[in-house]
């Protein structure tokens, strides 16, 4: 089954060039899809459209078979946001997790499981009544995904997970997303990570779909990625 389908889609701010030109792509379920390119080639834009969070100028975006709306929330679908602090807002980590099953109106009993599950997944547990501004960034990182794991979507979307994370917040998050369930989609800078985590690599490239493969055919293509302002990952090059 596709998890996503894209077509034709097509974006542009107010008063910019476009952003995104007749896009197709379509991303299988279970899959771990890493989206490259340089700053500004659209990859956040394309996520805040998956979302329904901004309206394409053409095309059209399917989630599951159910087309998605712009401004119609879809439980089905999360977005962990590049910067964490965006994320969390409430006065606990229980509280910030526990935010989008109660607005989900579920029973209390179903949203303490939600909430219990995702600290488990993400292993935040014993942070559960600390105030999130207290928390490092590997922590608030961890957090913020399990706000959107107690939610329960069956796509969740990653913008630039790993940024500014130590190495040892990097490799629990790299564990954690090579066995999580959920169709994955991210964009990040950092390519090795993408190389341990990603199955597929789909390059973006003045609005438009450039390249789609595995991530040694994508990212170990020197030409290709010279051709676009990339580097090889070093583990490839090795």
């Amino acid at each position: 089954m596709d998890a996503i389908a894209v077509s034709h889609l097509s974006f542009a701010y107010p008063n910019q060039d476009p952003v995104l030109k007749a896009v197709n792509l379509t991303i299988h379920k279970g899959d771990r899809v890493g989206l490259i390119g340089h700053n500004g080639c659209g990859k956040t834009t394309l996520f805040l459209l998956i979302c329904g969070v901004l309206t394409p100028q053409s095309g059209e975006i399917f989630v599951f078979e159910k087309q998605v709306q712009p401004g119609a929330f879809r439980p089905d679908i999360g977005l962990v946001l590049q910067n964490p602090n965006d994320q969390l807002f409430c006065m606990s980590v229980w509280n910030d997790i526990a935010f989008a099953p109660q607005n989900l109106g579920l029973s209390e009993a179903e949203i303490d499981r939600r909430v219990v599950e995702a600290m488990r997944c993400t292993g935040v547990e014993a942070l559960a009544q600390r105030p999130p501004h207290h928390l490092s960034g590997g922590e608030k990182r961890m957090v913020a995904i399990a706000g959107i794991l107690a939610m329960q979507p069956q796509v969740i979307l990653y913008d630039e997970p790993s940024a500014n994370l130590d190495l040892r917040a990097r490799r629990r998050l790299i564990e954690f997303l090579k066995t999580a369930p959920q169709t994955t989609v991210i964009t990040s800078h950092d390519f090795e990570f993408l190389l341990e985590v990603c199955d597929r690599i789909i390059l973006l490239s003045n609005g438009q779909v450039i390249a789609d493969g595995t991530p040694k055919e994508i990212m170990g293509d020197r030409a290709l990625m010279t051709a676009y302002e990339l580097e090889v990952p070093a583990s490839i090059e090795w």
